[in-house]
């Protein structure tokens, strides 16, 4: 019986509805490319003139690993959640702590995409209503021209003590500020306009997939054209500067444009960036998140992450590309770049627009990043719908509305992002902290995946595979998870010294939270349907054909993690 005959497109109470096709995942994953706007600053302030090597590389080994995520997503026609979801269910035959550990991670990655787009959305608009004049505009040489005699600051500060005293109060406006442990946190004008767009965003994904893949259709068309036109126009015009991309050393210190050298703090810094670049360059994966929901999975599946990974290859390579031919590695260092603010004042610059073309600009980064929103939500929200399904995740998060939507994991995203968001919109320092933390959980969950792909060939090689990855890139996919491991190891602390540990002991809190669910509430047993998905009859014993393999992969991840983080340093 093939796949597309063994599964129902009518809708069933208290499940996901088979309503899209690929086009459908395609267009809910084309929110990723925008990704790149988060950090594109910050790894070319990391690696310097490599940055656009990093951005290609890292987009090269994401597409490589998909094929992985491409099989193992067609032995379950009937799950929805995603890569982690699908790879779990290979190491709960060796570890149960293993499986929700997995699912945990990859939703504590995705999930922060709502709270990092949110305070970057966020920064425009109160550009856009608000803005900071800048220190040579006419709003400060006229304070200076009345006011300037009576400062008693040196005379290289009076432009600075002119931008202070002519900023909007509604700019350094906070309801209430702290400290936590290495971030701080703000219930600032930021923050609250975040929180609206993620009620917004809550309520395009209360109507359904479907529904999802509608809007996301044309916010993604209209978000993607300008894109490729700015990584293509500066090569046409010939504006890009190919001096920019020498000489291709690391830098000798973060932030600060003089070329360094290859060695242990230079490949430290390169590290970093790859490690940073992974959380938006491997983030198409989402798009086998629908499995559950679409008509044909058998087909489906393959061609939404295939053409999801074609889109973000051409994206992911032109952006940085072009940026960084055009601004050069100071116009990359630039605070507005750093910290997302000034990207689209860049791309108009870069088009040869005026104010006109930057305030389009502006609004279509602001659709962007609503785009990764609706992508993060959509996928975050059924990683954690499909956990609690399958035993591993607490109950109340199974429930779907009468759209199919799982709006109680979409609460618990909504809930959780808020407290992140008010993070975020502190300083830039709490931003690249939950960006690292975050991406800690993404390696460990694309470690575990990975490695996944030849445990599932081994332990269910008799189970019908819609698309059968090519050996060489299965093989591949797994030496791809411990190089990952290296960009962990030694690439969190470029972020912050903490990020590391922040990391682990984050992956770590879910291990009471599966013991709770599944020895107190379950009583040591796995919901039926899970154990029929692996094609195991309910009492029957799990075979465990890899041995030992599993277990010595796991001890050799750890410690690649470890001495990695011990040789390379700063």
């Amino acid at each position: 019986m093939s796949t597309a005959a063994a599964v129902s497109t009518l809708p069933e109470a208290g499940k996901l509805h088979r309503t899209i096709d690929w086009t459908g995942a395609f267009w809910v994953a084309s929110g990723v490319p925008a990704l790149v706007l988060f950090s594109i600053g910050g790894i070319a302030g990391t690696v310097g003139t490599l940055a656009f090597a990093v951005w290609i590389t890292s987009m090269i080994m994401g597409l490589i690993q998909s094929f992985t995520y491409a099989e193992i997503a067609g032995l379950f026609p009937n799950k929805s959640g995603g890569a982690s979801i699908y790879g779990a269910s290979a190491w709960v035959r060796y570890a149960k702590p293993i499986a929700p550990l997995s699912v945990w991670c990859n939703w504590f990655a995705w999930s922060p995409v709502l709270s990092l787009g949110c305070s970057i959305a966020a920064a425009y608009i109160l550009n856009a209503l608000a803005p900071v004049p800048a220190v040579d505009s006419a709003a400060v040489t006229g304070w200076l021209a009345e006011n300037g005699a009576a400062l008693t600051v040196p005379d290289a500060e009076k432009a600075a003590a002119a931008v202070t005293a002519l900023t909007p109060t509604i700019r350094t406006w906070t309801f209430f500020q702290t400290t936590l442990g290495p971030v701080s946190l703000s219930l600032n004008a930021a923050f609250f306009i975040g929180a609206i767009l993620m009620l917004v965003t809550f309520a395009v994904q209360h109507r359904g997939i479907l529904g999802t893949a509608k809007v996301q259709k044309y916010i993604g068309l209209t978000v993607i054209v300008p894109m490729l036109i700015v990584g293509v126009v500066p090569l046409v015009t010939g504006t890009v500067n190919w001096s920019n991309f020498s000489p291709l050393v690391p830098l000798a210190t973060p932030y600060v444009a003089e070329p360094g050298s290859w060695n242990i703090a230079g490949w430290t810094l390169v590290l970093g960036g790859m490690f940073i670049a992974a959380w938006s360059t491997y983030g198409f994966e989402t798009a086998v998140c629908y499995t559950s929901e679409f008509r044909d999975p058998g087909k489906d599946t393959f061609k939404a992450i295939f053409f999801s990974g074609l889109l973000c290859l051409a994206l992911f390579s032109l952006v940085p590309f072009t940026f960084q031919g055009v601004l050069g590695l100071d116009g990359m260092l630039e605070t507005p770049i750093v910290d997302g603010s000034g990207v689209a004042a860049a791309m108009a610059h870069m088009v040869g627009g005026g104010q006109i073309v930057e305030s389009i600009l502006v609004m279509l980064m602001i659709l962007a990043l609503m785009l990764c929103l609706m992508t993060a939500m959509a996928g975050s929200s059924r990683t954690l719908y499909q956990g609690s399904v399958d035993g591993w995740l607490p109950r109340y998060l199974s429930h779907v509305n009468e759209h199919g939507a799982p709006t109680r994991a979409m609460w618990t995203d909504l809930v959780v992002n808020l407290f992140v968001l008010a993070i975020a919109c502190a300083d830039a320092t709490s931003f690249f902290f939950i960006l690292a933390v975050s991406n800690c959980g993404y390696i460990i969950f694309n470690f575990l995946n990975l490695n996944a792909g030849w445990i599932h060939r081994m332990d269910s090689g008799h189970i019908p595979r819609p698309y059968k990855a090519p050996t060489i890139l299965l093989v591949l996919g797994g030496c791809f998870a411990f190089l990952n491991a290296v960009f962990m190891g030694a690439g969190a602390k470029v972020w912050n010294p903490t990020a590391l540990w922040a990391g682990i002991v984050t992956a770590a809190l879910i291990v009471p939270v599966f013991c709770y669910r599944h020895y107190i509430q379950d009583r040591g047993r796995f919901p039926e349907q899970m154990l029929a998905d692996l094609g195991i009859a309910p009492g029957a014993r799990m075979e465990r054909k890899a041995g030992i393999l599993p277990y010595l992969t796991l001890g050799a991840g750890a410690a690649v993690v470890l001495i990695a983080n011990w040789i390379f340093t700063i």
